[in-house]
């Protein structure tokens, strides 16, 4: 449904009932560009009457000093803002570790503690990304679900000691039956998942479908729109602000409520990306995927089918990993958070999502 077709009576019904809201948020990634630490995303937070903020990554602190991050767990307790936790890639073997970071239990139980000092329950962290599915067959992906299996073994008393899930991002690298299988295998007691609803689209998944695999773990979450549309090569997805893309967005929040009420809708909102193609009509696209279900598959393909391109005004500028043109930084910057902005908007009044 889009934005322009809101009804009221729907939105205030849900809001009536405080004890069925979806506690709304964001994650600091949406406003990466702002250059914002710990206490300026907790006061942004607080402004716009928000219930959340997901701190995901251990750079968006000032400082990791005990004394500052006891005066950020009191600054969000004063703002009535929780915070999540979160770190990086915790996999050793995939493209995304840093051997900056040390060895991989060290550095998830860095973050652990981290998130234990600020009051967080949960704690975000990812295997790996896309690109190491590209690496299929010579590297297949089980060898970085074992690794990440060993990692997580390794800190489990440490974890649970501390009390805080580690949450496993979906992040473009496992499919989400794969990621609910490693999450099991580790101990649903202190794993579980920060479900994400744009990256399934790169692994050529219906985000609901994750959503309905991965809900019983799900602790935290990265919410945020899809368009996705047919191509000559297969079919094309591009991250749109909530709202503007192709997911049925009634039909995922009714989901959402019954299946993880627990866990707060934290909006990361990524746009000023071009359109990436996924060409399944070619057969060598399927090395990555030699165990996808059909089923599975086909419910993308249905998206596709009933998508279209994005329509509306978007800058494109903005790379993974690569700093935007100066000429077109501040516009990327301006349109973080317009879109990310606009998107709340959409949560409080199609979703019923958060406060008003």
């Amino acid at each position: 449904m889009r934005r322009r077709h809101f009804i009221a009576s729907f939105s205030s019904g849900l809001l009536a009932a405080d004890t069925g809201r979806i506690r709304l948020g964001f994650d600091t990634y949406s406003l990466r560009a702002w250059k914002w630490k710990d206490l300026e995303f907790l006061d942004y937070a607080a402004r716009l009457k928000l219930d959340s903020v997901q701190i995901s990554s251990l750079n968006d602190y000032s400082s990791l000093e005990p004394a500052h991050l006891a005066k950020v767990r009191a600054r969000a307790a004063e703002l009535g803002v929780s915070i999540d936790g979160g770190t990086g890639c915790i996999c050793p073997t995939t493209r995304s570790w840093s051997a900056a970071n040390g060895t991989p239990p060290e550095y998830l139980l860095k973050g652990l503690r981290v998130a234990k000092q600020v009051g967080a329950s949960s704690m975000r962290c990812f295997i790996g990304s896309p690109t190491d599915r590209e690496a299929m067959p010579a590297t297949p992906i089980e060898k970085h679900i074992e690794s990440t299996l060993n990692v997580l073994k390794a800190v489990r008393s440490q974890a649970e000691d501390l009390n805080v899930r580690i949450a496993i991002e979906n992040h473009g690298d496992l499919t989400a039956r794969e990621l609910r299988q490693l999450i099991e295998a580790a101990g649903t007691n202190f794993t579980g998942c920060c479900l994400d609803t744009g990256n399934p689209v790169l692994l050529c998944e219906d985000p609901l479908l994750s959503l309905e695999v991965l809900a019983p773990y799900t602790v935290t979450t990265h919410i945020r729109d899809s368009v996705i549309f047919e191509h000559p090569k297969g079919a094309a997805v591009q991250w749109v602000a909530l709202g503007d893309g192709s997911l049925d967005w009634q039909k995922l929040a009714a989901s959402y409520r019954k299946l993880c009420p627990q866990a707060a809708m934290q909006l990361e909102i990524i746009t000023g990306r071009a359109p990436e193609v996924k060409p399944y009509f070619d057969p060598s696209f399927w090395r990555m995927f030699p165990k996808l279900p059909a089923a599975d598959f086909t419910r993308f393909v249905e998206l596709a089918r009933q998508g279209h391109p994005f329509y509306g005004q978007m800058v494109i500028g903005d790379r993974r990993g690569q700093t935007p043109p100066p000429e077109l930084a501040e516009a990327l910057r301006y349109q973080q958070r317009a879109d990310l902005e606009r998107s709340f908007q959409f949560a409080r009044l199609q979703l019923g999502a958060g406060r008003v």
